[in-house]
């Protein structure tokens, strides 16, 4: 019987628990379903060649 914390025989605290963090165990997603082209509605297509046509002048 331990007198350091008495009722606790044999306990272990949560300091001493091991823990495995090998597995990659993923709670969230990198990115969601909405935050895509399909979920704001556009098409998959780029449109790189659009937007240097329409950069301004003073950028170069």
């Amino acid at each position: 019987m331990s007198t350091e914390n008495p009722g606790t025989q044999g306990a272990r605290g949560d300091d001493d628990r091991t823990v495995d963090l090998s597995d990659d165990f993923v709670v969230l997603p990198e990115q969601t379903s909405d935050d895509t082209d399909h979920g704001w509605g556009e098409r998959s297509s780029g449109n790189d060649d659009w937007l240097l046509a329409q950069r301004p002048p003073h950028w170069d």
